[in-house]
């Protein structure tokens, strides 16, 4: 009877703990983060925009309900993250969650705000139907909004909360100079790296003149110029790095031109490749070629037919090496088009720091050359190993204040192209070149969560048995260690009150 009595108390106790801690999750939100790196923890920089809150921010997530379980996954863990920015704004962040699927006028009201539904493949009952849903949310700051249209299951979640939040926060922002005049690529020409430089950056397209003034500028980009600099505008650009200014610069070196008959391609220059060799920095004279590559296709004819082969092109390197920098780090691939190597030659005054290097099979070959498509590429054609393709230099470059160049051996890996002709590029491109304009501009807060949760991370690559373990030890351990305290605690007291009946007791 006794022991019924002890199992039954133990019973009720367990139900207690789980009902008390169900009660206090949404307000005491605990999560044990067992990522390799760390998605599931919210960063500094995060922190840090919500602690300097000055006014309150609203987000409603218009999130479609009964979703797919892998989908419906996406829902909890934003709601997660809201509970946990709640939390460490003070109350001054609040949220709702709103179905657009359930009325007309709700829907409606969605799409005006800015969030684009998506249709998905459902399966029920041994069929398969489409199902419009809706995964996104409205950052409301004062009178000003802030879509965030779709967020894409695994993508970098808190980037898109955080930096939406920034944007809207942020009064007064550093300048950006994009360099023109020199057949350089237009603000248009950028479209995706605008879109992310803009939440921090007011970036503003330049010429310059005798008058400029650079000093305006915290950071200076200069992408695939074509025509040379006249000797004034090197000198302007001396006189900027003099006075602290910081350069982020994608140069080609080379051109190959693949809609040439036959295929070729040739050397490059402008000037800037003579001012950037005085200071140090030498962008080789060649193309890259390596065994890690993209490919192109290929028109053949078999009889009367005509197809589109695949080959691979190894002067279009994909680069998987990077230096452990924040600049470089989360980023995992970036493809270049026609790349030149980089090498160092100025003294130890200078610090320089490789940030992208080709795989351990490349090489390089000079031009002019032409470009044979069908070539069959061997190991001796890759001799060489870890060629650097973008690289930082630093320190006392002109004069005698602390100045930084960030170089790229291709100029068009950021750009999209105008009108017809742009084109979507590889999410990692963007990320090098905005990552290096935030870390020149000393406003790094974000870097890390731009590339957080985007392509390969280690739990996609583990089986779904070990992500459901996992999860359910995330959820349960906290749990389990209260009840095992609270055991022990009911034991302690039971030993206790068996001792104070001994007649030994006193």
């Amino acid at each position: 009877m006794k022991n019924k009595k002890s199992l039954t108390y133990y019973l009720l106790l367990i139900a207690g703990v789980i009902i008390l801690i169900n009660i206090l999750s949404d307000k005491l939100f605990v999560r044990l983060d067992f990522t390799a790196d760390k998605t599931y923890t919210l960063s500094k920089a995060t922190k840090n925009i919500l602690k300097n809150l000055s006014e309150p921010v609203t987000i409603t997530a218009y999130f479609t309900k009964d979703l797919p379980p892998q989908i419906a996954q996406t829902r909890r863990d934003f709601k997660d993250m809201l509970i946990e920015y709640g939390n460490i704004s003070k109350g001054k962040l609040v949220y709702e969650f709103v179905n657009p699927n359930k009325d007309k006028k709700t829907e409606q009201e969605a799409m005006q705000a800015g969030i684009q539904p998506v249709i998905i493949n459902v399966r029920e009952k041994d069929q398969v139907k489409q199902q419009k849903v809706y995964l996104g949310a409205v950052i409301r700051m004062g009178e000003d909004a802030e879509p965030i249209p779709f967020m894409k299951p695994g993508a970098a979640m808190e980037y898109a909360l955080s930096s939406g939040i920034k944007k809207l926060s942020v009064i007064n922002k550093p300048v950006v100079g994009l360099l023109q005049g020199h057949g350089e690529p237009s603000i248009q020409a950028l479209q995706q790296a605008m879109s992310s430089l803009s939440v921090l950056y007011d970036v503003k397209p330049f010429s310059i003149t005798d008058t400029s003034d650079l000093s305006r500028y915290i950071t200076i980009a200069i992408i695939a110029p074509k025509d040379s600099f006249p000797q004034m505008h090197l000198n302007k650009l001396d006189d900027y790095l003099a006075n602290k200014g910081n350069l982020f610069i994608a140069y080609n070196r080379v051109d190959g031109d693949l809609s040439s008959n036959p295929p070729m391609g040739k050397t490059h220059t402008t000037g800037l490749e003579d001012w950037l060799s005085k200071k140090g920095l030498t962008i080789e004279n060649n193309f890259v070629v390596d065994a890690k590559c993209a490919s192109v296709g290929v028109r053949q004819q078999q009889g009367f037919f005509n197809f589109t082969t695949n080959v691979s092109f190894p002067y279009i390197p994909i680069i998987t090496n990077f230096a452990d920098h924040p600049i470089t780090k989360g980023i995992e691939n970036v493809i270049f088009k026609f790349a030149s190597s980089i090498d160092f030659t100025g003294d130890t005054s200078l610090n320089f720091v490789p940030l992208a290097m080709t795989s351990e099979k490349s090489g390089t070959q000079n031009p002019p050359l032409y470009f044979d498509i069908n070539k069959k590429w061997t190991n001796a054609s890759f001799p060489l190993s870890k060629l650097n393709v973008a690289a930082l230099l630093e320190g006392k470059i002109v004069g005698n204040n602390q100045s930084r160049i960030i170089l790229v051996g291709d100029g068009d890996f950021p750009v999209n192209g105008e009108g017809q002709n742009a084109k979507q590029i590889q999410a990692d491109n963007v990320n090098l070149m905005v990552n290096s304009i935030d870390w020149l501009s000393d406003d790094t807060g974000l870097i890390d969560l731009r590339t957080k949760g985007v392509t390969s991370r280690p739990l996609d690559q583990i089986s779904d048995t070990k992500k459901n373990i996992l999860r359910w030890v995330n959820f349960l351990l906290p749990i389990i260690i209260v009840l095992i305290y609270a055991i022990f605690r009911a034991q302690k007291r039971k030993n206790l009150k068996i001792k104070r009946m001994e007649e030994s007791y006193v």
